[in-house]
């Protein structure tokens, strides 16, 4: 189960560095994005891992828990986006029609999926409205703060939104599987000492 949480929380992490990249960088990593992208859709499954085909596939979000909690090149704006992504998680949650309405939107949009994938464009419009329809008017809303060169072109706020919205995913997932706040301010290491373990052997496994 721990170890379950911290796949989640390393999810969280992915998302919001990816965030983090489009809005100062203009880019981000594809494999990441895609992986990202994909657990949105997959509201059932029979592991945290599986939910992200696997632990490898969120390397880039165990590297930034480890570094964010744990490392000496902390990134306060990154930082800031995970702690308002739990607080969102949490007005989410005292919106059960809300979650209702997410849920819907998701389930329409298989057909959509199967048909671009989940990082087409197309997909990713939806992911965004359906984030700016339901969550952006929940508080706290998430601030993101970068390049306006980049902020200010659609097609990357709607990357942005999509990756928000996977990132709380991850939210969801974490507190469902036993996460709170407490375990970031009060315990951090701990959380980290179990991503170093994972990240070693997802690196030595090749996975």
């Amino acid at each position: 189960m721990k170890e379950s949480r911290v796949i989640a929380l390393a999810a969280l992490f992915q998302s919001a560095t990816q965030v983090r990249s489009l809005a100062t960088e203009g880019d981000c990593d594809p494999g990441a994005l895609e992986t990202c992208m994909a657990s949105v859709f997959r509201l059932e499954s029979e592991s945290a891992a599986a939910i992200y085909g696997g632990v490898g596939n969120l390397r880039d979000g165990l590297r930034a828990l480890i570094e964010q909690i744990d490392g000496g090149r902390r990134d306060p704006a990154l930082l800031r986006i995970v702690f308002a992504i739990l607080r969102l998680e949490r007005s989410l949650a005292r919106n059960p029609g809300t979650l209702a309405t997410l849920e819907n939107g998701l389930h329409g949009m298989q057909r959509q999926l199967l048909h671009f994938g989940p990082t087409h464009p197309n997909v990713l419009a939806r992911l965004a409205d359906l984030y700016a329809e339901n969550l952006s008017v929940l508080r706290p809303r998430v601030v993101v703060v970068g390049n306006p060169l980049y902020l200010h072109q659609p097609a990357q706020v709607q990357r942005i939104r999509a990756l928000l919205l996977s990132a709380v995913r991850a939210a969801v997932l974490w507190r469902q599987l036993g996460g709170r706040r407490w375990h970031l301010l009060l315990r951090p290491r701990r959380e980290a000492m179990l991503a170093r373990g994972m990240l070693t052997r997802t690196t030595l496994d090749g996975v």
